[in-house]
């Protein structure tokens, strides 16, 4: 396959127009996340949807009540299913936190990047006969490079691209460096998701974004067949220009359902706000602890504990008295009792 840049001419005139756009998009996204009274109310909510929804198009399929249930609860009985999407979410932390430490995007972290999700000390495929192919009829749809020495020399390359500053908007870029990634394949398991996950880390990389707030999984999720098809048209045809315009129109899309998102989430938490003022005894009303609420679907007393609002038995009232006011409900998990902020619960299903 071709090492990067491609030969193809990737900004044309309607490239350009839409990449445009994808930024304007997303440049608003990075403010108004960043505006958040607590950037852990959204950050929390869509890291999880985003592992769920990259896990869901390789078919690991789980439920928002058991993602937000293992994400609090101390319990060892979570599904194999569930533990695989939370590990995705533990690789994109992961890799976060190296860009902030001022690691690079390298062939090293893609690695481990993969291995954190595959739970597996695998590395960089090295046997023959890996091929993709049509899970219905089983023809073969793509044969990607063999041999670890010709892998690792294209991984360099896209490295080099990523890294290089030759005046291609990063947006592009990154379509290109993506189908690249997919393209190569360089493992036996775990690519789609580790390439969506890098298309993250690439915007957080570029400071496009700050935190990893785009839910850019669900745009391929809802075009899954068209997103595969775009890659095979690039693959077969070298047609880019329709690729790069999805991953454009997916970021643009995105970014502005995330920012519906953040008002809602802000709505809400205002209207909770005002329902504890009224409801909750004085002792027990504070604004720290209803956005503590918000940071993820379910709260329990160490979460009271740990930041420090109240003592263990203390903590445990005030969300009794906050269930009592219709704004929990109490849930058993393991030997734990879990306490789910209604509204937002729901707020996450829609």
């Amino acid at each position: 396959m071709p090492p990067l840049p491609p030969e193809a001419d990737i900004e044309t005139p309607i490239v350009l127009k839409a990449a445009i756009a994808a930024n304007r998009a997303l440049a608003e996204l990075k403010g108004k996340s960043e505006n958040l009274p607590n950037p852990a109310m959204l950050v929390n909510s869509i890291v999880l949807q985003e592992a769920k929804s990259s896990s869901e198009i390789e078919n690991i399929v789980t439920t928002n009540d058991k993602l937000f249930t293992a994400l609090s609860a101390e319990d060892s009985s979570v599904d194999p299913q569930t533990k695989e999407v939370l590990r995705y979410r533990q690789a994109l932390w992961k890799g976060a936190g190296r860009l902030a430490g001022g690691e690079p995007l390298t062939t090293g972290l893609f690695i481990e990047l993969m291995q954190t999700i595959k739970e597996t000390d695998d590395g960089i495929r090295s046997g023959t006969g890996t091929v993709i192919a049509n899970p219905n009829t089983k023809k073969i749809i793509y044969w990607p490079p063999e041999g670890q020495e010709l892998i690792r020399n294209l991984l360099v390359n896209l490295e080099h691209y990523i890294r290089e500053d030759d005046g291609v908007d990063p947006l592009i870029k990154m379509a290109v460096a993506h189908y690249q990634f997919e393209a190569i394949h360089p493992f036996e398991d775990g690519n789609g998701r580790t390439g969506r996950l890098i298309n993250i880390l690439y915007l957080l990389d570029k400071g496009l974004l700050h935190q990893p707030v785009l839910y850019l999984s669900d745009a391929i999720i809802n075009q899954k067949q068209h997103y595969y098809q775009l890659l095979r048209g690039v693959t077969e045809n070298g047609e880019w220009e329709p690729w790069i315009m999805f991953m454009l129109d997916a970021v643009n899309s995105t970014s502005h359902n995330t920012m519906e998102r953040i008002v809602q989430i802000l709505g809400l938490l205002e209207e909770t706000l005002d329902i504890a003022r009224k409801k909750l005894p004085a002792r027990v009303y504070s604004k720290e602890l209803i956005e503590l609420l918000f940071e993820q679907p379910y709260c329990k007393v160490k979460h009271l504990v740990d930041r420090g609002i109240a003592k263990r038995q203390t903590a445990a009232e005030y969300l009794r008295e906050l269930e009592q006011a219709g704004i929990l409900r109490s849930k058993q998990a393991g030997r734990e009792n879990l306490f789910l902020n209604i509204g937002l619960y729901e707020l996450l299903l829609k």
